[in-house]
């Protein structure tokens, strides 16, 4: 059995209205009507609508049907707005379609004809509904506390999280930019002792180089020029509960002698200060940063470093884990389905094969931003190759091709047959058998071939 649905009419033809409300639309649906010159959006606005039933004269009303569909895909781009008309040029139609009619039907139309129409959006509305609670469902079975994945890495993460939560001291959370090392540190809290209800966050890339010291440990008035009253610091601020020191390898060495004292002794003096102060602070730390290569360099203290690594979480880039990308784009659609208020069913094959493909080098960070952009610009109701970034559409463009050398550097024909081997061996993932069959010789030449070109598999 369909959906009951909320039906505005909007028509200009009394004849037309009359057959509707002697009909069966009338009976299983609730119906409303209105003449074109009446306030549409004011009614939207009350009521609520599932389907929106344009009859006009487009001899007429041709600007004003347009005008209407506007503001009803732009008050809902959920509602289902069906055009009717005498007749009209296919330009118009394609052009109505375009700003998001679900379809045009030319008159005189049946009322029975309308009515399975109707029954059809029911069913489509039924079965969108159905996947948005498998989806809901999918993404719950694999979501822990914010963080989305499925892939043995992040599996290892979770486990890893609920173990130490309640527990630790000091954890340092280290990954490539964009891998979610902020997210990892709230859902340590949100596990952790109830007790520590506060979490304060340090972004220490937007803290200037001179201002460390006091943001950390705070200033007494006098300090230096401008500091008319006493100002507590982040330490202090988090007091009975957690901070989190988000890129810490951008901290001044100067410093860093003072955050290892507070990290061993639970002890800090503010600037200007020459009284001691005692807190209790468990620290989370993040970077993005090589600190083991900082420490060579000297501008990361090697005691430091191992007193934030009691634990360390290391966060795989999204290129090693392929499995946990359609989960994320389904999450991130759901979010950005809610708030633009656009209807978002997924994304087109070709897009799903660039997005395993691609390298993500800003991680879950830069996949949220696409999908964001490709919704934004997206004119269908799911998103496509051309509705991507150019620099990806590029790298689509790029996929499966070989890599030949430009001409004025021409390569050789042992140049290219090892070209080609490898991008054969690429698209078989390394099985010698298939590339084989593909390259048409015998099982055994790949072998002597990799060996010959020093390919390793």
């Amino acid at each position: 059995m369909t959906q009951r649905m909320q039906l505005l009419i909007i028509s200009e033809t009394p004849s037309f209205v009359n057959k509707l409300k002697k009909s069966d639309i009338t009976r299983n649906h609730d119906v409303h009507y209105l003449a074109p010159r009446e306030d549409v959006l004011a009614f939207l606005i009350e009521n609520e609508n599932h389907v929106v039933v344009i009859d006009l004269d487009f001899r007429k009303y041709k600007k004003k049907a347009l005008d209407l569909l506007k503001k009803i895909k732009a008050f809902d781009a959920l509602i289902d707005v069906l055009i009717l008309g005498a007749t009209a040029p296919e330009e118009d139609i394609v052009e109505w379609i375009g700003k998001g009619a679900t379809d045009f039907f030319k008159e005189p139309i049946h009322p029975a004809t309308l009515e399975r129409i109707i029954e059809n959006i029911s069913r489509k509305r039924a079965l969108r509904r159905d996947t948005l609670r498998l989806e809901q469902k999918l993404e719950k079975k694999y979501s822990f506390h914010g963080i989305i994945g499925k892939s043995p890495y992040m599996l290892e993460i979770f486990s890893l999280i609920q173990n130490i939560a309640q527990h630790f001291s000091s954890v340092l959370i280290t990954g490539e930019t964009g891998t979610g090392k902020e997210l990892v540190a709230r859902a340590i809290h949100k596990l952790g002792d109830p007790q520590r209800r506060k979490l304060i966050v340090c972004d220490c890339v937007a803290v200037p180089e001179n201002l460390f010291e006091s943001e950390l440990f705070g200033y007494t008035k006098g300090a230096f020029t401008g500091a008319d009253q006493d100002k507590k610091g982040l330490f202090e601020t988090a007091d009975n509960g957690i901070i989190f020191l988000d890129e810490i390898g951008e901290i001044p060495v100067s410093v860093q002698a003072k955050l290892l004292r507070v990290l061993e002794h639970r002890q800090f003096r503010p600037l200007g200060s020459n009284k001691t102060r005692s807190v209790n602070v468990r620290v989370i730390a993040a970077t993005s940063k090589n600190l083991r290569e900082g420490i060579k360099k000297g501008t990361f203290r090697q005691d430091l470093f191992y007193r934030l690594n009691k634990v360390e979480i290391f966060l795989h880039p999204l290129r090693k884990k392929p499995e946990d990308i359609p989960l994320l784009v389904r999450h991130f659609l759901n979010i950005k389905r809610k708030n633009l208020s656009k209807e978002l069913n997924g994304i087109s094959r070709q897009a799903q094969k660039l997005f395993q493909k691609y390298p993500w080098p800003g991680n879950v960070r830069e996949l949220e931003n696409v999908i964001e952009s490709a919704s934004i610009l997206s004119k269908k109701n799911y998103i496509d190759i051309l509705d991507l970034l150019k620099h990806l559409q590029e790298y689509y463009d790029s996929l499966d091709k070989i890599p030949f050398i430009e001409k004025e550097d021409l390569s050789t024909l042992e140049d290219l047959g090892k070209d080609y081997i490898i991008h054969i061996l690429k698209l078989t993932e390394n099985n010698l058998r298939k590339a084989a069959k593909i390259l048409d010789i015998s099982r055994t030449t790949p072998y002597s071939k990799l060996k010959k070109y020093g390919i390793r598999q």
